[in-house]
């Protein structure tokens, strides 16, 4: 923190002198002297302590200030008022949970000494002091607790009244008894005290042999104390930091004293809590008396007179219910979250939406996620984006945003990975200008969880002005259960931490739930958590499409086409040049042009390829391309053919009219598995049923006469189907329900 960036005559407003040592007083004045300040700014502040101003004292303290070696700075102004309320404005971190080692940051105000409402607290106009006494012991005390209390005193040296050691040998359940019978005396039950002094009492229990720490048996309860403010404002900040406060006692004085839930579970851990206490209260304006942090230290006991005035019980059981809640409470107030925006403000100053990183699909800086089934070529996909975007060129048809992009490789080997890379650039056809623009990061077998991996790729990205990051695939990296939707939604805030500290698109792909995807949403086919699919910004599909018997012919035709116009485009460009459109469709065709018009060796060796290009023809794939986008409309399903290793979109419309299994209703799946059967199939299960058929017959033929009855009981089958398969046949007939040999030659 630069102190040179802070007004000091500001940061005096949240300084009472009245509060400061001399030391720190002739602190706050060397300070502002050294900072160039006039004297005149340290007498007027100084005037606030009117109890100990002199006139003149400041003016004449001022000359003695000639500066030193290690001179007091601005810095002590400015930590005195962080101590009481002041928040600087810092630049957003990271927040996280507080440990007890940590430094309680600026950030944990809840309040301040300024910002505070006073609370008045009224003197109860009826007064039973048994009674306050009472609800005091029952609210902190078990009936078996050892309470310990003081009402005696001895006077110091400064002739101001001590208390004694007191007692401890009494449980609660005894004092409530006594305090019950005793009417509105409870000297009667603890003993006369002074009306100078007041009385005591412990708010811990007690091993009933004394009244120090070692005999604290559980660390419940703390002190808070504080007579700087006024009353009605320490009452005020006690309410806004929501401190789960037990019982709140005016002490009769120029103090409230809070008896603060802890609920430590041993003396270590107490002495954390408290300090943490202590600094969380001196943040928020209220500064504690630290020296009241032990466990066994005395409080002042309601129900009794001090000086005139009543020690009395303001509430009991008020903010949170227990340390745990509060603690959780005073943590979310890092939570470095935006502050509430007015519409109204931003309606003529609109910032401006991010660039498209996709056209009409994804923004720069937002998430996407592409879904797809086992072998749909999501990875070469990917690969496929890396590459427009380095180069600035369509990815699918959408033209891509030209920039650096990183891809994380998860799954394959850095060979395997580099050597796809290189396939993918021959196969889109494009010259690799921009290879620069593309970085692999390859963590197969070294990858971790997505919530340990993101702040490394975030520190190793940060300076490379990346416009994408791409992850594939993210089931290696997945941070608890898939289906669970809270871990989900902790695993993709993941993928936004990288998308703001590094400013970049996030793109990720991930597979289908196992199982038929008939029936659900592109959103809803993604495997896990439906957060999968309501995360991202932008959410694109594949779902196979059914190939016909006509279609894989076409698409065996275009293929051999293809080969043909390259061969005759390296042999026998003028050729090419002449042909006809219609010649160059037809693969018989283009195979004649070929062989007329290539050399004899050359034909031949292309010849002998055929067969590879009809094979891997016939294990193209094709594929359906939806989409959910969050930021623009939402776009005409895509009809994609994977040509191994690109994927490539259908122009001719072959693929329009098909179905993919999620579009087709379960009784047209069925009917398609059927039609898969070929003639050679059903032509065999014929053969078998005839056999079968006879082979009935023959067993049932006993006598001469076999019946349809005998027949369908033999087979397991129906009358009906009986009589239908010996009608389809020439070896049986059937006369009036019997079954006989055909005779021959009929």
């Amino acid at each position: 923190m630069d102190d040179r960036n802070n007004n000091l005559d500001e940061l005096l407003d949240y300084i009472d002198p009245a509060s400061l040592t001399y030391q720190e007083w002739c602190g706050v004045g060397m300070a502002l002297k050294d900072a160039g300040y006039d004297c005149s700014l340290w007498d007027v502040w100084s005037q606030r302590d009117a109890a100990r101003y002199h006139k003149g004292e400041c003016e004449k303290k001022w000359r003695t200030f000639a500066g030193c070696e290690h001179p007091v700075t601005a810095g002590t102004i400015v930590h005195l008022a962080l101590e009481n309320g002041y928040r600087p404005q810092y630049s957003k971190k990271e927040s996280h949970a507080l440990n007890w080692d940590d430094t309680i940051g600026e950030d944990y105000v809840v309040t301040s000494r300024k910002e505070a409402q006073d609370i008045p607290i009224p003197e109860p106009e009826t007064w039973n002091p048994a009674q306050e006494l009472s609800q005091y012991i029952e609210t902190l005390f078990e009936a078996d607790d050892f309470v310990g209390y003081v009402t005696e005193t001895w006077k110091n040296k400064d002739g101001k009244y001590m208390p004694t050691s007191g007692c401890c040998d009494r449980t609660a359940g005894q004092l409530l008894e006594a305090l019950s019978q005793c009417g509105e005396d409870i000297g009667a039950v603890f003993g006369d005290y002074m009306e100078a002094a007041g009385a005591w009492i412990r708010f811990n229990p007690l091993d009933g042999k004394g009244g120090k720490n070692e005999n604290v048996t559980e660390y419940r309860f703390a002190l808070v104390e504080s007579d700087v403010l006024d009353i009605e404002r320490q009452n005020g900040i006690l309410h806004e930091m929501q401190l789960p406060i037990a019982c709140l006692v005016y002490s009769g004085g120029k103090s409230l004293h809070a008896i603060v839930r802890v609920d430590a579970p041993n003396y270590e851990e107490y002495r954390k809590r408290v300090d943490f206490l202590y600094d969380v209260c001196d943040k928020n304006g209220l500064k504690v008396d630290r020296q009241n942090r032990n466990p066994s230290r005395l409080s002042r006991m309601p129900g009794v007179m001090r000086n005139g005035k009543k020690q009395f019980l303001v509430a009991t059981n008020i903010g949170l219910g227990s340390w745990a809640e509060w603690k959780d409470y005073i943590d979310s107030v890092t939570d470095d979250l935006p502050e509430f925006e007015s519409m109204a403000e931003a309606w003529e100053n609109m910032p401006e939406l991010s660039p498209p990183l996709i056209e009409n699909v994804l923004r720069q800086g937002h998430k996407m996620l592409i879904a797809g089934p086992s072998k749909a070529g999501k990875s070469y996909a990917l690969i496929e984006m890396s590459i427009a975007i380095a180069e600035g060129r369509q990815w699918l048809g959408w033209q891509c945003a030209k920039g650096r992009v990183l891809y994380v490789n998860l799954e394959l080997d850095r060979a395997s990975c580099l050597h796809r890379f290189r396939d993918v650039y021959q196969a889109m056809e494009l010259p690799a200008a921009n290879l620069q623009s593309i970085d692999i990061w390859n963590l197969r077998g070294v990858t971790e969880p997505m919530d340990r991996l993101a702040p490394k790729l975030i520190r190793r990205a940060k300076k490379k002005q990346y416009i994408a990051v791409i992850i594939d695939p993210i089931y290696k990296v997945i941070t608890g259960d898939e289906n669970s939707a809270d871990q989900m939604a902790h695993f993709c805030n993941q993928f936004d931490k990288v998308c703001t500290q590094l400013g970049c698109a996030v793109i990720y792909c991930h597979h289908h739930s196992k199982g038929a995807q008939g029936g659900k949403r592109s959103m809803d086919r993604a495997s896990g958590s439906g957060v999968f699919a309501r995360d991202p910004d932008a959410l694109l599909d594949l779902t196979e499409l059914e190939l016909s018997e006509d279609i894989r012919k076409q698409e065996t035709n275009t293929a051999i086409c293809d080969a043909c116009v390259e061969q005759l485009r390296r042999h026998a460009p003028a050729v090419l040049a002449d042909a006809s459109p219609d010649a160059l469709l037809s693969h018989v065709e283009a195979l004649k042009l070929c062989q007329d018009n290539l050399p004899p060796a050359v034909y031949e060796a292309f010849l002998s390829e055929i067969e590879t290009i009809k094979r891997t023809a016939r294990q193209r794939t094709a594929w359906r391309l939806d989409g959910t986008l969050r930021e623009f409309p939402k776009f005409e399903p895509k009809n994609l053919w994977f040509r191994y290793p690109v994927h490539v979109e259908d122009t001719t419309g072959v693929l329009k009219d098909l179905q993919s299994e999620s579009e087709m209703h379960p009784y047209q799946r069925g009917n398609q598995k059927r039609g898969k059967k070929t003639k050679e199939t059903y032509a065999a299960q014929k053969v078998d049923k005839k056999a079968a058929l006879l082979n009935a017959f023959h067993a049932c033929n006993l006598d001469g006469a076999v019946t349809v009855d005998d027949m369908a009981e033999y087979l397991g089958i129906s009358r009906r189907t009986v009589e239908r398969r010996v009608g389809e046949q020439e070896e049986l007939t059937l006369e009036n329900g019997s079954i006989k040999l055909a005779e021959k030659g009929k």
